[in-house]
């Protein structure tokens, strides 16, 4: 159990069970990702659990075996720069819309909007041969799987779907959202006043990728097999869902953009 002291505009200090969910079986595609949590972890109204987008892409089919994959010139000539092998930078380039850079490694945004590296595309912690890419709309995704646990066990669930990304001017990957349902992806502070009565003009707190780094925290990247993560007793909050920057917004991109000449 941990103490939270984070939202005090909305809540005094309370304390959030972490609760990991253990013993769940290797999925397969056509699995049920909420079903089999459900037999596992008794849920309650208001829980907020945390899904690892490789599983839940495992469950729908989001996978793809090298043997089926032809890579294109483009995907070539990219693996040659990288190192990489050019069947996984061709199921990279098929789910982007947008190449910010391509070497040392391939940063894109997804159709769903998201920014990551090589596409979140993954190999690891799936079967050997095979590649599995995030959810191609992983708010739909999140949405979905809430409902499904509302139908098991009539409870009012807060869904986050995660992915491991790295992070800007610091070393090794943290857990963000991709997708999420039930609750506000931003806490915003803005208008509301500070311990000295300031008026706060530009905080806005990304809750949803806090719960996911914790929970990827919890999860961890090799052997634990435990891909959701329920967080209990945790307060709602105000907000708004506009998590990622616009293109016109995001000074990085448009920087990485110029320098790789892909404006």
């Amino acid at each position: 159990m941990i103490i939270f002291y984070g939202l005090s505009n909305y809540i005094h200090t309370m304390s959030i069970e972490v609760i990991p969910v253990r013993d769940l079986p290797i999925f397969q595609k056509g699995d049920s990702f909420a079903a089999e949590i459900c037999k596992k972890a008794e849920l309650e109204d208001g829980d907020v659990i945390c899904l690892a987008s490789a599983v839940y892409s495992k469950t729908k089919g989001y996978f793809r075996s090298y043997d089926s994959i032809t890579p294109g010139k483009k995907a070539i000539e990219i693996a040659e720069k990288c190192g990489e092998d050019p069947r996984f930078i061709q199921v990279v380039l098929d789910d982007t819309v947008d190449i910010i850079q391509e070497y040392p490694f391939v940063l894109s945004q997804l159709k769903c909007g998201h920014v990551g590296v090589r596409a979140g595309v993954d190999n690891s912690n799936i079967e050997i041969g095979y590649i599995v890419s995030l959810p191609p709309d992983p708010m739909k995704a999140a949405e979905e799987v809430r409902e499904e646990f509302k139908a098991i066990t009539g409870k009012d669930i807060r869904v986050i779907i995660t992915d491991t990304c790295g992070r800007s001017f610091r070393r090794g990957q943290t857990g963000v959202a991709i997708g999420w349902a039930g609750m506000k992806a931003i806490c915003d502070f803005r208008g509301k006043k500070d311990l000295f009565g300031r008026v706060l003009e530009i905080t806005e707190e990304a809750v949803v990728d806090e719960f996911s780094a914790f929970a990827n925290f919890i999860m961890g990247e090799s052997n634990e097999g435990i891909p959701a993560v329920i967080f209990r007793n945790c307060p709602h909050w105000e907000g708004h869902d506009n998590l990622y920057f616009t293109p016109q917004e995001d000074i990085t991109r448009k920087a990485l953009k110029k320098l790789n000449n892909l404006e």
